[in-house]
């Protein structure tokens, strides 16, 4: 049985941590890098350096970005009276993606758990308070899981911001129970947000 180097080995556990790479496609990727030229792999590794250095989240909502604000805080033709409220800067992503919201974001930056000790001042809601105070923020969608504590934190949120906004609604139930926004396809999430039901 062949064993590989140890240096390959280090390069494959590391590729392991990452999200949908298994044991053998980290094996297959650290194989192919090393047997790259120096110069390629170089490049690799600046590039993963750069985009780390030059991306953060923005001071607004929490997106992803190289500019702070982001681009959709400052974009004219978005409703600024809309928040969709999501649980990470992936989020904003995939709604994106869907091509149909058309308001501006905020990113709690998880949900609420008692059971893992997540309270809400662990999240952003402290800022999204802000928000809706000095923003003139009319709606919020709660665009979170389905999940027991993606429920939690939608009931806390609409008990919260109850009267503090004109409506705090939730996604549509497009997306599969006990599931997060990240299962679902553009043309579910664009379905959800186009039914989205106030929370009572």
């Amino acid at each position: 049985m062949l064993i590989l180097p140890q240096a390959v080995q280090d390069l494959a556990a590391l590729f392991k941590q990452l999200p949908g790479i298994g044991p053998r496609s980290a094996e297959r990727i650290a194989l192919h890098l090393v047997q790259e030229p120096p110069e390629k792999v170089r490049q690799l590794a600046d590039t993963l350096a750069g985009a780390r250095e030059k991306i953060s989240a923005c001071s607004l909502c929490g997106a992803l970005t190289e500019q702070d604000p982001c681009s959709i805080c400052t974009d004219s033709k978005r409703d600024p009276h809309i928040l969709c409220v999501v649980e990470t800067a992936l989020d904003v992503l995939r709604i994106e993606r869907s091509g149909g919201y058309g308001g501006r974001y905020h990113v709690l930056g998880g949900k609420l758990s008692p059971i893992n000790g997540v309270e809400p001042e662990d999240l952003r809601v402290k800022e999204l308070e802000s928000r809706i105070a000095g923003e003139g923020i009319t709606e919020i969608i709660v665009a979170l899981g389905t999940d027991v504590e993606g429920e939690a934190t939608a009931y806390y949120l609409a008990q919260q911001f109850q009267g503090k906004v004109a409506r705090v609604s939730r996604l549509a139930y497009g997306i599969p129970a006990g599931t997060g926004i990240e299962f679902a396809d553009q043309l579910t999430l664009s379905r959800a947000i186009a039914g989205r039901q106030k929370i009572e």
